[in-house]
């Protein structure tokens, strides 16, 4: 579908610097643009690409003035964030990409199940006994849903997701491939022999709406109660989130974080990848935490914390700085060692 920089300056609220008629069928980095292609300009670090790309259009901040010569081939479109409207380009070609409402088979969607309107079911997808499945929402090939699941409006569940038996999925989520929703806790207890029995795990996982998830992650069903994903939380690939954790609205985590179970992280915290949270602790609204760092213990206040375990992002780099001098401290107490062994052996002679 093509698109005019006249059309894209109304749909961003835009100014058109160049020509208002040029077309764009295509998106582009700026530094890879082609002729019909579609680019945009928000870092100063990329600015030197504007003047060679290839692009037709760019849309660049109001507050941008060249420093030299523009190519002739490109118009502008002037915005109040660039980098805000280049995403909402991209959501409304991603929506035009849409799998049209069909039930494609072979696929299995029991009788009792509730299908709303404008629906996609992919082939091989499983929909499993009084499942509820919302209006526009995308179930694409081999999505298993077992029994009692519920799906909220405009959702979409990409290929090989299983979500276990009596979830919640709200609405406009996003679930990428190969992840796991409601597969049972970690839960096993010893007998006197030290053989470990299983727990049952009878809970649900409660995700709530807006809530995007990566491939292949593992959401683990509560031993009682819920798991709960709470509105707007961003995970990002293998991440692993264990029984009856509560992970509070609009907070983020990038691939392989894990969380140990009954775990509460707060609002709009902040988790680098393949940091490691321990159980039966909470985290502070706004916390931010630096990748491959260990939380062993509640977090009580809103701070930066890198490190195992973790403390304060300045007390680590103290910590640090002090650390990478160590070996040449460790020489120089041997030599204060042997210089005391020379004016003990001369005192003694």
């Amino acid at each position: 579908m093509e698109f005019t920089a006249a059309q894209i300056a109304g749909l961003l609220n835009g100014e058109v610097t160049g020509n208002p008629d040029v077309s764009v069928s295509s998106l582009a980095k700026i530094e890879e643009g082609q002729t019909g292609a579609l680019s945009f300009l928000s870092n100063p670090k990329y600015e030197p690409y504007i003047y060679t790309t290839g692009s037709s259009i760019c849309i660049v901040n109001q507050t941008f003035v060249p420093s030299k010569a523009l190519p002739s081939t490109l118009t502008l479109v002037k915005v109040a964030d660039a980098y805000a409207c280049f995403a909402q380009l991209l959501a409304l070609y991603d929506s035009m990409n849409k799998k049209e409402a069909v039930i494609e088979q072979p696929s299995f969607i029991h009788e009792s199940a509730q299908i709303g309107e404008n629906v996609y079911i992919g082939a091989f997808a499983y929909i499993g006994a009084n499942v509820q499945i919302g209006a526009n929402c995308q179930i694409h090939p081999h999505v298993v849903i077992q029994e009692h699941t519920i799906i909220g409006d405009n959702t979409t569940i990409y290929p090989s997701v299983s979500i276990y038996k009596d979830c919640r999925v709200g609405a406009r989520c996003v679930v990428h491939a190969g992840t796991v929703i409601g597969s049972d806790g970690f839960g096993f207890a010893p007998d006197e022999n030290g053989v470990f029995s299983k727990i049952p795990q009878i809970g649900n996982v409660v995700i709530e709406d807006d809530v995007e998830i990566g491939s292949n992650c593992s959401i683990d069903r509560a031993t009682m109660g819920s798991t709960f994903i709470r509105k707007g939380v961003k995970i990002d690939n293998l991440c692993q989130i264990a029984h009856n954790v509560d992970i509070d609205q609009h907070t983020v985590m990038a691939a392989q974080v894990g969380i140990a179970g009954s775990a509460k992280i707060g609002k709009h915290v902040m988790i680098g990848g393949q940091t490691g949270i321990a159980g039966h602790l909470s985290i502070a609204d706004h916390t931010k935490i630096v990748a491959q760092s260990g939380i062993p213990s509640t977090v009580k206040k809103a701070d930066t914390l890198m490190g195992t375990p973790a403390i304060p992002i300045n007390d680590y780099k103290r910590s640090h700085f002090g650390f990478r001098k160590l070996p040449g401290l460790i020489n120089k107490i041997y030599d204060l060692e042997n210089q005391l062994k020379e004016l003990l052996k001369n005192k003694e002679a």
